[in-house]
């Protein structure tokens, strides 16, 4: 599974550092580079909530594999991308081919592992995410500065390839996937299930809104480090993600708080720290730049973790697929829209006022966690007076 979410986010989020070269190399603007970004994550979340009834059909391990060995193969091709526009459009075909991993990788681990320790292996996983996310950015943002961006894909398509070979491998088949006939019916059902709780939307907002600021934080952040007071070169900023990587401990430090603890409470901490971090980026001095960049990577993936865990508690068991489809849906959308977003924010009001946009939708996170956890009290206590009676 650390082989897959590698590939997955190795390849979904490498452009990152490029959004940079991109604008420069085909004369387009940061927000426009940034759509092989936004374009590939909005396809995976669409093609996301499809990927399940197929899942529930064919297998759980089926499925991811030729998801990764798929993305895997686009991304070799569209390193030779003659134009931006064919760059897009094999962005958005992987996007599509992609979904079939982080759809069902949730739910593997929900069927797979015990509900005592479903919270501490979803924060490895989350982890895992993260790795891939850094391993990506520094391959290509290396390879783009000795090389070309073109080299850099080809690259990072090939080390895919043999990680995807090796997942199909090794990954042990489901022993807890029950199969289900392949129907449009049994989909509708599941969706619609999903979409009835309102205490589920409101942890879909937190996947939307947690993803949105923190991909467009990373978006960005090149512009700023390119410059003075920084001057610094895309290798070493493609490096600077390795602070991001040192983040993933909240992924699994709050993940196992979350079996003894409140998650409303540790969701607040989470938001918090990002909050506290995103600011820290605006000083001038490197060292606090790089503390905040930790600091943020550390919150949102701790609240992440937090978040993808309530999905599997809140949901009922048999729309626990459907349900974190939808979460995933709403959670790379948030990434697409927010994403994008900030670099029109980056445009009008330079880095400054990517920071505000990202601090005012960490406030409103923060009164979405409230609103969901009174309605978790009120809906415990009804359960309890029912019960009663």
């Amino acid at each position: 599974m650390l082989l897959g979410s590698t590939v997955t986010f190795a390849i979904l989020y490498s452009p990152q550092t490029l959004i940079q070269t991109f604008s420069k190399e085909f004369t387009i603007s940061p927000s426009t580079a940034s759509l092989t970004i936004s374009f590939a994550t909005f396809a995976l979340a669409i093609s996301m909530l499809f990927v399940t009834v197929f899942s529930n059909a064919w297998g759980r391990k089926k499925i991811m594999s030729i998801s990764l060995l798929l993305s895997s193969l686009l991304g070799i091709l569209s390193a030779f991308s003659p134009n931006f526009e064919t760059l897009i459009f094999l962005r958005i075909l992987q996007g599509i081919v992609m979904s079939g991993f982080p759809a069902i990788a949730m739910t593997y681990l929900s069927e797979e592992i015990s509900p005592l320790h479903v919270g501490r292996i979803m924060g490895i996983y989350v982890s895992g995410c993260a790795f891939g996310g850094f391993f990506g950015r520094v391959i290509v943002s290396t390879l783009t500065d000795f090389f070309s961006w073109n080299i850099a894909i080809l690259a990072l398509g090939l080390i895919s390839l043999l990680c995807s070979i090796l997942f199909w491998i090794y990954l042990p088949e489901s022993k807890n996937f029950k199969k289900t006939d392949l129907s449009f019916g049994n989909w509708v059902s599941g969706i619609s299930s999903g979409l009835k709780s309102k205490n589920l939307f409101y942890i879909y907002g937190l996947g939307f809104l947690l993803l949105g600021v923190y991909v467009a934080l990373f978006n960005y952040i090149g512009f700023p480090l390119s410059k003075p007071p920084y001057h610094l070169s895309q290798t070493a900023i493609g490096f600077l993600f390795v602070f991001q990587l040192a983040g993933s401990w909240g992924s699994y430090f709050f993940g196992k708080l979350s079996e003894r603890h409140s998650r409303s409470r540790l969701m607040s901490w989470a938001l918090i720290m990002a909050l506290i971090g995103s600011l820290m980026t605006l000083s001038s001095n490197i060292f606090i730049l790089i503390l905040g960049l930790i600091l943020f990577a550390s919150g949102f993936l701790a609240g992440h973790s937090i978040a993808s865990g309530w999905i599997g508690i809140v949901s009922q068991p048999n729309t626990k697929a459907y349900a974190s489809s939808l979460y995933l849906l709403f959670y790379y959308t948030g990434s697409s829209l927010i994403g994008w977003s900030g670099g029109v924010f980056l445009s009008h009001f330079g880095w400054i006022g990517v920071i505000f946009m990202i601090c005012g939708l960490l406030l409103f996170t923060c009164v979405l966690v409230i609103v969901l956890n009174r309605s978790l009290n009120i809906a415990k206590i009804e359960n309890q007076i029912e019960f009663y009676s």
